[in-house]
């Protein structure tokens, strides 16, 4: 028994000490990476104490949006010209979304689409910074974070797979996959499809964003069990004229979806801020 007894204590301590040089290693780990690459900021490269983070002069240059804003659309009323406050259940609603509603229920966003904020989305979608999305996703979390609570699953804007391949990764899905591990919720990667290939919406027409997506999207056959009845949170990283995921959002609600809300980082607002 006694015999027992020690050598449990043994491997108790086997282990405690196993332990510690672990996490003592990942430590000296971490150092030895920081002096290879030290942490900058995110926004302008300058040196700063943590990795994946803002120095604080692009910290204070953020628009980051907060109430109040526009429940449907999520435009800050300081920004939105057309805004006409309506009461709809408590909730503050523009004078644009009463006129033209979406076709998903609300928009939330982080900042507005202009300065570090844009050259961030930049970063990740065209110069492959994929480790920015695990901050981004981290921010949309709070943006988004009554929602999330209550949705049933998260879906990101699927790329057309003939873009996927020249690319080899989709932003909004690096997005989607962090916001699913930081709030527990089933990540549905493949529900959605594009299913047309469509021309790149910088330099289009408003009109021109929606004749581009329309009948861009389907459901996977399949995967219908996944949006009916559902509460979906649609990712995206930047909204501009809201063509991409009206359309994405339009199939969902044909599929029975209770709720879409679509979550991206950046607002893009016209007019001066």
């Amino acid at each position: 028994m006694e015999e027992e007894v020690g050598n449990a204590d043994r491997r108790t301590t086997g282990s405690v000490f196993t332990a510690a040089i672990g996490s003592g290693a990942r430590g000296l780990f971490r150092r030895v990476a920081d002096f290879v690459y030290p942490p900058v900021c995110a926004g302008c490269g300058v040196l700063i104490g943590r990795h994946g983070a803002l120095c604080p002069a692009c910290w204070q240059s953020v628009h980051f949006i907060e109430r109040p804003f526009c429940d449907v659309l999520g435009i800050p009323f300081a920004f939105d010209h057309e805004a006409g406050l309506a009461g709809e259940g408590g909730r503050l609603v523009s004078a644009k979304a009463i006129a033209d509603p979406p076709r998903y229920d609300r928009l939330r966003a982080v900042a507005i689409h202009d300065g570090v904020a844009r050259k961030l989305v930049h970063g990740l979608k065209y110069r492959d910074r994929t480790e920015l999305a695990i901050m981004m996703a981290a921010w949309m979390q709070r943006a988004g974070a009554e929602h999330l609570e209550e949705c049933d699953g998260i879906l990101p804007v699927p790329l057309h797979w003939t873009r996927f391949a020249l690319r080899k990764f989709n932003q909004s899905a690096e997005l989607a996959r962090h916001l699913a591990k930081f709030s527990g919720k089933p990540l549905l990667p493949s529900t959605l499809k594009r299913v047309k290939r469509t021309s790149r919406q910088v330099g289009l027409t408003a009109k021109g964003r929606q004749d581009n997506v329309r009948a861009a999207f389907s459901i996977v056959p399949g995967h219908e069990p996944e949006v009916f009845g559902k509460r979906l949170v649609l990712v995206d990283d930047v909204h501009t004229t809201g063509a991409t995921v009206s359309s994405a959002a339009a199939v969902l609600k044909r599929a029975g979806a209770a709720e879409v809300t679509v979550l991206t980082f950046a607002l893009a607002i016209s007019g001066p801020i």
